[in-house]
């Protein structure tokens, strides 16, 4: 056989690939399921159902660290910086469904989240071989994209995914605060970032697959924390959504139910408020709840950089 080339009647040489053997909880193998495949349809389901019961509790002893991430996440957006999420397979598609969401349900700027996926956008509907495992490519992302002030969340469900950790390592090489979410409380980055998110989820029911409760606790740690940077930076009036984006019928109706509710205004009062105000919930909330007119209304909440309570406290001074 001649170098470089395959003879007939010869097979080519695959080369060795990389295997690596993961000692996080989420690989281990769950007691309560060994005998699943033997189970009726409804045990099945039962073992799935009290294994989920689980999440919650796992998120709530972590929130001291998901209230940490929610205050740098606040300090940045605040100074001009933004808050970036890097994740592969499962974790990496809920950060992009977390980033996509905050658009259309608190109007913030499309550039406060950033979503990052191991192998791009084709990820997002099938797996991208071996994604997951370029850690110079996480870097390169990160390095490209990542500034200074900004906030990173890695996500990652054993806590050791080389994209992820690649990204963390740039980010705060260029000035970045840096955050890890996993399943894995023992995970060994937990001392390079800034935050570490430890959720204890335990082994999967079907061995390893991250997708299930691991990725259901990474789903309510990021609807959590992005909820409350939301609420923090004035996106909710009472709890209200008053910085939603009306892009449709249901949507509209739901700006005078939110009028209706937060003033105790009849409908009819509350669809001409919003009308006078050009359809802008704030500046008609705030024209409501002051009894100001309509361009006071707007010039309180531009004083107040937009926040509805600022605006308030401006008219009643």
């Amino acid at each position: 056989m001649t170098a470089g080339r395959v003879e007939p009647g010869e097979v080519a040489a695959v080369p060795a690939r990389p295997v690596v053997r993961v000692g996080a909880p989420t690989e281990q193998r769950n007691p309560r399921s060994v005998d699943l495949d033997l189970m009726s349809t409804r045990d099945v389901l039962t073992v799935i159902n009290e294994a989920d019961r689980r999440v919650p509790a796992a998120v709530a002893a972590v929130l001291d660290e998901i209230a940490a991430t929610v205050d740098l996440a606040v300090a940045a957006l605040r100074g001009g910086h933004r808050v970036h999420y890097f994740g592969a397979g499962t974790s990496g598609r809920l950060g992009v469904l977390d980033a996509a969401e905050l658009a259309p349900t608190f109007n913030s700027p499309r550039h406060w989240f950033c979503a990052h996926l191991a192998g791009g956008p084709e990820a997002m509907w099938r797996a991208v071989e071996d994604a997951e495992d370029d850690h110079r490519g996480g870097a390169a992302e990160a390095a490209d994209c990542v500034g200074a002030g900004d906030l990173v969340v890695g996500l990652a469900a054993s806590g050791r995914t080389p994209y992820v950790l690649g990204a963390l390592a740039a980010s705060r090489a260029q000035g970045a605060s840096t955050v890890l979410l996993c399943a894995n409380p023992e995970a060994e980055a937990a001392g390079s970032v800034d935050v570490f998110i430890g959720v204890d989820t335990g082994p999967e029911v079907v061995t390893g697959s991250t997708r299930m409760k691991a990725g259901t606790a990474q789903k309510l740690v990021l609807n959590t924390f992005s909820t409350a940077v939301m609420v923090r930076l004035g996106r909710v009036y009472s709890n209200l959504m008053i910085d939603m984006v009306a892009t449709n019928a249901k949507l509209r109706g739901r700006m005078i139910s939110i009028l209706v509710d937060a003033t105790g205004c009849a409908e009819e009062v509350c669809r001409r408020a919003l009308h006078e105000a050009d359809g802008d919930l704030k500046t008609a909330l705030v024209s409501l709840v002051s009894g100001a007119e309509v361009p006071a209304a707007r010039a309180a909440l531009a004083r107040a950089a937009h926040q509805v309570r600022g605006a308030l406290d401006l008219l009643a001074s």
